[in-house]
């Protein structure tokens, strides 16, 4: 887990300027819209009190307000990053168009960060995602190593190694929601991505979501197998896996993908 020294911070903020590109949203495309990125890995996130929308780290900076209608990438990127608010037993679409689905999670969102809760994403919204996501777009509390401890470039599953990479950072901001949901307390990920022959090697399940990169398994830490297993219900995991599931009772199994299946019999799921 990891956080950021606020030296490091101010040593960065001093002298940085901003230069964010304006998007409109409501017409924007997919094949349209651009990313606004800061220029080098250095420039940190600004803290802002105009409602001025802050840097993004060396990541993704947002250039205007999206709402219901909206769609493109900066859609997209924003769906990622609220993934965990889809409501119980929901998974929103990482599609790039903002229609209800994505408005209730926004909404979830801000609530939760006690934020105006309106659904609509702008300077209050962006700066908060800012606040809570690390240079590579991961959410600080969670790293591609943990959810990947097969191999170092992600090859080998049942999808490409971009989409296998891709998917685990949904998984990682989905985890990012259900932590503080719970507290912020910490979260312990034994694992996550697995090959076709690392799925092999540790007797995984032939169709395993591991091996698509939705996957996380989770380790007890202060919460306990059944509190994650229970939280997770809340937070886009659409396979929950956990005690009283055969070979689930050292850990809680939780992935995303299509379809639902839970079972943690002995949690009451």
């Amino acid at each position: 887990m990891r956080s950021r020294p606020i030296g490091f911070l101010l040593a960065t903020l001093a002298g940085a300027t901003l230069a964010l590109g304006g998007i409109s949203p409501a017409s924007a495309s997919p094949d349209a819209a651009t990313p606004t990125a800061t220029a080098t890995a250095t420039t940190a996130r600004t803290a802002t009190t105009s409602g001025d929308i802050g840097t993004a780290d060396a990541c993704y900076t947002w250039g205007g307000t999206l709402r219901e209608g909206s769609s493109g990438e900066a859609v997209r990127q924003l769906q990622i990053r609220v993934a965990g608010y889809p409501g119980t037993g929901n998974q929103i679409a990482i599609d790039g168009a903002f229609g209800p689905a994505t408005k209730a999670a926004v909404t979830r969102f801000q609530a939760a960060y006690g934020l105006a809760a309106d659904g609509i994403a702008g300077p209050a919204t962006f700066n908060k995602i800012y606040q809570l996501q690390d240079n590579d777009c991961t959410p600080v509390n969670f790293t591609y190593a943990e959810l990947n401890r097969c191999n170092s470039d992600w090859s080998g599953g049942k999808v490409g190694a971009a989409t296998a990479r891709a998917n685990a950072l949904v998984t990682m901001w989905k985890l990012q929601a259900m932590r503080h949901a719970m507290g912020d307390r910490p979260i312990t990920v034994n694992g996550g991505f697995r090959s076709v022959s690392c799925n092999s090697a540790v007797g995984g399940a032939a169709n395993s979501r591991h091996m698509y990169g939705h996957a996380a398994d989770l380790g007890a830490g202060p919460q306990g197998f059944c509190a994650l297993a229970q939280a997770a219900r809340n937070h886009g995991f659409t396979e929950i896996l956990g005690p009283g599931y055969p070979g689930h009772n050292d850990h809680t199994h939780v992935a995303g993908g299509s379809g639902r299946f839970w079972s943690a019999p002995s949690c009451g799921i």
